[in-house]
C-alpha cells in the first residue's frame, strides 16, 4: 500500500510540474493526490509497520501493536493535526492577499509609479531591482511581481527591454522574499512551522538575498540592452483616488505589523493579520464613501464599485486556487509524512549524501549539497511540495541554520528558470515570456546570484 501511495503522488507531483504541457490547473491534481493518498491510508491502516509523530519528530514506538480502533483514532487526530497547521498558513494567507488586494482597489500601488524620475536605462533598472526586492519582502514575490511588471508595461515602450527587466524583477522578487517570514510561500510555511524566527531569518539572510538581487543587476547593467536612455511612454492616467498613498502605506504597514504582534504575545501569525486586516477594512470602508463623492464625476468608477464595499470587493479577486493548491500539496506531504516515509528517505539521504566537508556542513550531518540540490530543485518542480516534504525529512530544533538555509535556497533557487516560482510564472503570462529566452539570457544571472548568496550564507552562519 505504501507504494501505491508514493505513486499516486509521484503522478500527482508530475502533473503539477507539466500543468503547461497539459493544460489543467495544477490545484486539480493537488487535491485529486491529497483525497486519494489519505484514502488509501484509511484502506491499509492495519499494513502499515510504522507512523510518525509530527508532535515530537519521531516514530511511534509500538504502532504494530495498536488495535484497528487506535489506529483509526490516530489517523483521525493526525489528519486533524495537520489540517490544523495547514489552516494556519491559509488563513494567514487568505488575510494578506486581502490586504493586498484592499490597497490595490484604491489604486495604491500607482503611488509607486511615482519614484521613476529618470530616463537612463540602467537606473531604472536599480529602482525596479530594488523596488522588488522590498516591496516582496512585505507583500510576497508574487504580488511585488505582478505591480512591478504593470507599471512597467506603463513606462516602457520597447517590449525587448521590457523583457530584461521583467526578468531581474523576477530574480530580485524571489531574493526579497527569501529573507522575509512574509515575503514567500515557503519561508512563511517555515515560520508558521516554528523553524525559523523573525530576527534570525533576517539576520542570516538579509545579507545573501541582498547579493543574490545586487550581483546579477550589476552584472546585467554593463550589458548592450542597459546602455543609454529610455524612451519613457507618456501615458494619461486616470484620476487617482486622494487616498491611494495612504492606503498603500496604511495596508504595507499592517502586514509588516504581522511578525511583531507574534514577537509580543506569541500567538500565531494568522491572529496578527486578522487584525491587521481587520484595520485595514476599517479605514477601507470609512475612505470608500469618500472616494465616491469625491468623484461622482467619474461614472465609470462609480458604476464599477457601487455595489461593492472595498472589503467584500477584494475578496472576490483574491486567488482562491492558489489557497486550494497550497491545501492539496501540504495534505498530501503530510501523508506521506504521517507513514514515516519522509523520515526514513531522509535518513537514507543523510547517510548517502557525501560531506562537502567537515567545516562545510549545514545541521546535523545534513550536506550543504542537499539543501543546494533543493534550490536547483526548486527551479525545475514548485518549491512548496520541496519545503513541505523537507518540514518532515528533518528534525533540527526552530533557528538551526538548516531551515535558513532552505528558506533562501527555495526560495532564490527558482529564478533559475522561468517555471520555477510564482513569480516567474506570472510575469511568463503577463509578458508572454518564452521559456528558452530567459533560459539563455536570465538563468546565468539567476545562478550567479543564488551561487554568491549561499556563498554569503555560509558565511554569515558564523556570526550567529
Amino acid at each position: 500500500m505504501e507504494a501505491a501511495i508514493i505513486l499516486v503522488f509521484v503522478m500527482g507531483y508530475l502533473a503539477i510540474t507539466l500543468e503547461h504541457s497539459i493544460k489543467i490547473d495544477k490545484l486539480i491534481p493537488a487535491l485529486v493526490m491529497m483525497a486519494i493518498c489519505w484514502a488509501l491510508i484509511a484502506l491499509g491502516l492495519e499494513g502499515f509497520p510504522q507512523w510518525f509523530d509530527s508532535a515530537n519528530h519521531s516514530l511511534l514506538e509500538g504502532f504494530g501493536n495498536f488495535t484497528s480502533d487506535e489506529k483509526m483514532h490516530l489517523m483521525e487526530e493526525t489528519l486533524l493535526h495537520h489540517l490544523g497547521k495547514t489552516s494556519e498558513i491559509l488563513v494567514f494567507l487568505l488575510g494578506a492577499m486581502t490586504i493586498v488586494e484592499i490597497i490595490d482597489y484604491f489604486d495604491g500601488f500607482s503611488t509607486i509609479k511615482d519614484f521613476v524620475k529618470t530616463k537612463k536605462k540602467t537606473k531604472i533598472l536599480w529602482i525596479f531591482s530594488i523596488l522588488a526586492f522590498i516591496l516582496s519582502a512585505i507583500i510576497d514575490n508574487l504580488t511585488a511581481t505582478i505591480v512591478l511588471i504593470s507599471i512597467l508595461q506603463k513606462i516602457v515602450k520597447d517590449r525587448d527591454v521590457r523583457l530584461y527587466y521583467a526578468g531581474l524583477i523576477i530574480i530580485a522578487a524571489n531574493a526579497g522574499g527569501a529573507w522575509s517570514p512574509i515575503g514567500d510561500v515557503t519561508t512563511t510555511m517555515l515560520w508558521i512551522g516554528k523553524k525559523v524566527s523573525t530576527d534570525h531569518l533576517v539576520g542570516y539572510l538579509f545579507i545573501p538575498s541582498f547579493l543574490c538581487m545586487a550581483v546579477p543587476s550589476f552584472i546585467a547593467s554593463f550589458l548592450p540592452i542597459f546602455k543609454g536612455d529610455l524612451d519613457v511612454e507618456e501615458v494619461e492616467e486616470k484620476k487617482k483616488s486622494k487616498f491611494s498613498g495612504t492606503m498603500l502605506y496604511l495596508g504595507l504597514g499592517a502586514i509588516v505589523f504581522v511578525p511583531i504582534f507574534k514577537m509580543i504575545t506569541h500567538l500565531p501569525p494568522y491572529v496578527g493579520m486578522m487584525l491587521s486586516l481587520g484595520v485595514v477594512a476599517i479605514f477601507a470602508e470609512i475612505y470608500s464613501s469618500s472616494k465616491f463623492s469625491m468623484t461622482e464625476y467619474d461614472s465609470e468608477e462609480s458604476d464599477a464599485h457601487a455595489h461593492h464595499s472595498p472589503v467584500h470587493h477584494s475578496l472576490s479577486k483574491i486567488e482562491l486556487p492558489s489557497i486550494l493548491f497550497f491545501l492539496g500539496i501540504l495534505m498530501a506531504v503530510a501523508a506521506l509524512e504521517s507513514l514515516g516515509i519522509l523520515f526514513n528517505f531522509a535518513n537514507s539521504l543523510q547517510d548517502s549524501m557525501p560531506m562537502l566537508g567537515t567545516e562545510i556542513h549545514t545541521g546535523e550531518g545534513v550536506s550543504d549539497l542537499v539543501v543546494l540540490l533543493l534550490g536547483v530543485g526548486s527551479a525545475v518542480i514548485d518549491n512548496v511540495p520541496l519545503v513541505a516534504a523537507s518540514l518532515g525529512m528533518f528534525h533540527e530544533p526552530m533557528d538551526d541554520e538548516l531551515w535558513h538555509f532552505i528558506a533562501y535556497s527555495a526560495g532564490t533557487g527558482g529564478s533559475m528558470l522561468i517555471i520555477g516560482s510564482a513569480a516567474g510564472v506570472v510575469a511568463m503570462g503577463m509578458e508572454k515570456i518564452d521559456f528558452f529566452w530567459y533560459l539563455k539570457k536570465i538563468s546565468w544571472l539567476a545562478l550567479i546570484g543564488f551561487l554568491v548568496g549561499s556563498v554569503a550564507f555560509m558565511f554569515t552562519r558564523t556570526l550567529f
